[in-house]
């Protein structure tokens, strides 16, 4: 019988996403589920808006953000360290897309998160990335050849995917149809899994509000 799968939409710039990486991959073994992973690069201007539109209130938004983040991430003995600057992280995300397709996803997975959040790797620095890259057996020319070629393509194509399926941010499970944003989301996704009808209810019951 086919596993049961969930999409999962992340980005390596996200906090919170990292975060979630650890019961997302335990769910997978416990419920016996297929994870599909693609990028979802937020383009942050627009998610949050510009440095210069940031109003006070947004910026104690961000710093308690950040705070929670850190709260939830050291109950795992993970290390995250404020991002230095803005970035766009499709080099990171092309080489997502190229690990998977090379078998190698999880250590690159693992790597960049970990890297990035240590302030030991720029997602954007094309040669960075090629370096993990190598370090997990995979080809820097093939990868950097990709980048240069259809990597824009494909990745543009998921999101725009993702984006027909109504996801705004990240991380976001998708299972049967149904949305799930966020690491706080994440117990109501595993309950779908146990019971896979109850989305007939959940929504039936949305409807008749």
């Amino acid at each position: 019988m086919e596993k049961p799968r969930v999409r999962v939409y992340t980005d390596y710039k996200s906090p919170f996403a990292y975060i979630a990486n650890k019961r997302l991959f335990e769910i997978e073994q416990e419920f016996g589920v297929e994870l599909e992973w693609f990028p979802y690069t937020l383009r942050i201007p627009e998610f949050m808006g510009t440095v210069e539109e940031r109003t006070p209130h947004f910026w104690r938004k961000v710093r308690y953000s950040y705070m929670d983040a850190r709260r939830l991430a050291n109950a795992q003995g993970l290390t995250l360290k404020g991002p230095r600057r803005i970035y766009n992280g499709f080099c990171a995300s092309a080489g997502m897309l190229f690990a998977q397709r090379n078998g190698f996803f999880r250590p690159y997975h693992n790597t960049v998160f970990r890297k990035f959040w240590n302030h030991e790797l720029d997602i954007d620095e094309l040669p960075e990335i090629s370096a993990i890259v190598t370090s997990l057996g995979g080809s820097a020319a093939d990868y950097e050849a990709y980048v240069h070629g259809d990597a824009r393509a494909d990745h543009d194509r998921i999101i725009d995917e993702a984006e027909t399926l109504g996801v705004f941010g990240v991380p976001t499970m998708v299972f049967n149809g149904e949305l799930f944003w966020g690491t706080d989301r994440i117990d109501m996704l595993v309950e779908r899994i146990k019971d896979p009808g109850s989305i007939a209810t959940a929504l039936g019951s949305r409807h008749r509000k």
